[in-house]
């Protein structure tokens, strides 16, 4: 085999892992298992539960590598760790998907601090821990894709979302600014930002709220849309794309 073409094998493997946050249930399992089938390999990041193992060894039946790392993500100790064990395990991805978040009603005048720093940890601080933590080497390989999922809580204000909406605010904003300084690198940053989609976050203890899940996205056309951008030819950066439900916002 010549120099040439073992370089662009090492680089089709390249293009073929995928990390994905919050791989365990929702976005981030449909992500998972629609990647396995298109022949991704992945690298799975979640709190440590038998749902995440779960999710692995369904994408393992598509021929793929799959490797996890259980991580709480609202534990800013444990991300440095948790996405290290995945880079030693399965190298460098070359997508990287911040799906991992969580959700908070409650009146902003009623929330507090602890609630606060939670959320923003989950939401926006972690998403700044694994990009940081990956950039070093997103810039040695010189290409790269972040692919940040934000909400339409960030344009739009809804009572009692407030510290939600804020959080993916400053997301949408990490995201702009991150593809503005890390372009020269030849690293994408993309935000797909989504309209109420049918996951289990509507059943968390921190949300209350009642709204029709049958009119919501699934999970599984996010996780299409996820790969259709992932696919995406490193000439072209998608900054925002928007999905909502045909119904519109709630």
């Amino acid at each position: 085999m010549s120099c040439s073409s073992s370089f662009k094998l090492a680089q089709d493997l390249l293009q073929k892992i995928a990390l994905i946050t919050g791989a365990s249930r929702g976005i981030g399992a449909a992500t998972a298992k629609r990647f396995a089938r298109a022949g991704w390999n992945l690298e799975l990041l979640a709190r440590p539960s038998a749902e995440l193992e779960a999710v692995a060894t369904e994408c393992r039946l598509a021929s793929v590598d799959v490797s996890t790392a259980g991580v709480n993500l609202a534990d800013p100790t444990q991300v440095s760790s948790g996405l290290q064990q995945l880079i030693d395990a399965a190298g460098v991805p070359s997508v990287v998907i911040n799906n991992a978040g969580a959700g908070l009603t409650s009146p902003l005048a009623a929330t507090s601090l602890e609630q606060w720093q939670w959320l923003f940890q989950l939401n926006l601080t972690s998403v700044f821990q694994i990009c940081n933590g990956l950039l070093p080497a997103l810039r040695s390989q010189g290409e790269g894709l972040i692919v940040n999922i934000s909400s339409h809580a960030a344009n739009k204000t809804f009572a009692g979302w407030g510290a939600y909406s804020a959080s993916k605010a400053a997301l949408a904003a990490f995201s702009r600014c991150l593809a503005e300084e890390e372009g020269v690198h030849g690293i994408r940053v993309s935000t797909l930002t989504l309209g109420s989609v049918n996951t289990p976050l509507w059943d968390s203890p921190t949300v209350q709220a009642n709204f029709d899940s049958g009119a919501m996205l699934s999970s599984e056309l996010v996780a299409e849309t996820l790969l259709q951008i992932a696919q995406t030819p490193p000439q072209l950066l998608l900054e925002d794309l928007t999905l909502m439900p045909a119904t519109g916002a709630f």
